[in-house]
């Protein structure tokens, strides 16, 4: 296990899955600015790595995913307007890194998923909850409001009507709620969670890298508005799979009935 932000972040490998740990348990892992810094490291280090296919993102301990941002910093990075544009240049690089982060997150949520931290596992390609998991976004209790990027963000995942409600409440909302309107992929018993989360992110990461890169740029794309959209990008990676040597090997282990074994080109 490598230690970033003197230690609030840590990552860790196993057989092609990159584990990311949201470490301040004694705040409800809420993110402080180092904790963003040391997220981008994370993921620079995580997306140079092939032997890496799919990241897992958690908190540690078992009262939160990320209960927000950090607010006891919030009187000297957010105190103002332009404190929060300062704020958003220390912290708009790990954001970022993981809104464009290149292979399928996973984002295993136990406990607290609130605000900035309901943020980062909007960022996942999939959000699997523990049943006792709440979820919210308290902006309208603080006095402050949400970027583009997250309401967008919201909005895709759960239409306006259900992130209108979120946002003008300020309410929290249970993990059944959250997989009823679309924001969590599935809600699971706490002491299956890991399990669920393991078996998921090994089926992903046995499968072949480029087909799963071009997917998830097919699906980023759709949902994006017209004037951001890459379609060359995404018929470039489709092309890639055709003419990769997994695709031969996908072709040849069905025909010979075994499991393919696939290296990413």
């Amino acid at each position: 296990m490598t230690q970033y932000a003197s230690g609030r972040m840590l990552a860790e490998m196993d057989d092609g899955v990159g584990l990311i740990t949201f470490n301040q348990p004694e705040k409800r892992n809420a993110m402080s600015v180092d904790m963003w810094g040391g997220l981008g490291e994370i993921l620079d280090a995580f997306a140079a790595d092939p032997a890496v296919r799919v990241i897992v993102l958690t908190g540690a301990g078992s009262k939160a995913f990320v209960s927000g941002a950090d607010i006891s910093q919030f009187d000297k990075t957010r105190s103002d307007s332009n404190a929060q544009v300062e704020y958003d240049k220390l912290t708009s690089a790990g954001r970022a890194k993981l809104a464009g982060f290149p292979k399928p997150v996973i984002a295993r949520v136990r406990g607290y998923c609130l605000g900035g931290g309901l943020g980062i596992a909007m960022q996942a390609d999939l959000r699997i909850a523990a049943v006792d998991s709440e979820f919210g976004i308290p902006a309208a209790r603080l006095g402050i409001a949400y970027s583009y990027e997250m309401v967008s963000k919201l909005v895709s995942l759960v239409g306006p009507s259900h992130a209108r409600m979120m946002l003008y409440t300020g309410a929290r909302i249970t993990a059944a709620e959250a997989e009823r309107i679309g924001l969590v992929n599935r809600v699971v018993a706490d002491e299956d969670l890991s399990d669920v989360v393991v078996d998921i992110a090994r089926s992903i990461a046995d499968n072949a890298p480029l087909s799963i890169r071009a997917a998830k740029l097919a699906v980023d794309d759709t949902v994006r508005a017209d004037r951001d959209r890459n379609r060359a990008a995404v018929e470039a990676a489709v092309a890639a799979c055709f003419d990769s040597v997994d695709y031969r090997e996908g072709r040849t282990a069905f025909m010979e009935k075994r499991t393919p074994r696939f290296v990413g080109r």
